[in-house]
């Protein structure tokens, strides 16, 4: 069973980005330009990762991530919700983590837990296809947004003990992505089914 919650109704980091980035950028920007921004640069920084270029290349995944919070509190803020962004955003959301956990977690990690989170949120683009088709109206909730949260982080702390050296991080990586993993599953049973 699916919790329904009204699009338009702020979660508490939309007050916060509102009082803080937000009235940064500019009105032109749209919320669907910002997820085309994150479309448009998810393959720059799979080439940077793959060069080894974690210099550039973490930072830009950080950014990128950022943006998925960006788009969405944009959107509700300044009522700009559009069925496009609504359809494309997780999409982009799920590309940019998915592509890079097949690129460096299953490298530096462990092939099981890469496979596992991207088939999951596989699973979850197709749950919320069917969902839709169905005439329900599919949206982000809280477990999602504490999973991508988690995948961030994550990916994120594995990322820098790669570029710096540090193993100590690698067992807390493991630790909040094993936490996303469930994450993922109740937010298949929430959002995606």
């Amino acid at each position: 069973m699916a919790f329904e919650r009204d699009p338009n109704k702020l979660f508490p980091h939309d007050r916060l980005l509102a009082a803080t980035v937000i009235r940064l950028v500019p009105e032109f920007v749209t919320p669907n330009a910002v997820t085309w921004f994150r479309f448009v640069l998810t393959p720059l920084v799979l080439w940077l990762l793959y060069r080894g270029d974690f210099a550039t290349g973490v930072p830009l995944f950080v950014l990128l991530a950022f943006t998925d919070a960006l788009d969405g509190s944009l959107a509700r803020v300044r009522k700009q919700i559009t069925e496009w962004g609504s359809l494309y955003d997780p999409i982009a959301d799920k590309l940019l983590i998915s592509s890079v956990i097949l690129l460096v977690v299953i490298r530096y990690l462990s092939p099981t837990i890469g496979f596992l989170i991207v088939g999951l949120e596989l699973a979850l683009v197709i749950g919320g296809v069917v969902r839709r088709r169905m005439g329900f109206r599919v949206m982000a909730n809280v477990i999602g947004k504490a999973k991508m949260v988690t995948q961030i982080v994550g990916i994120t702390l594995l990322l820098v003990a790669v570029w710096t050296g540090i193993p100590a991080l690698i067992p807390l990586s493991i630790a909040i992505l094993s936490l996303a993993i469930v994450l993922a599953v109740a937010s298949l049973f929430t959002y995606g089914l």
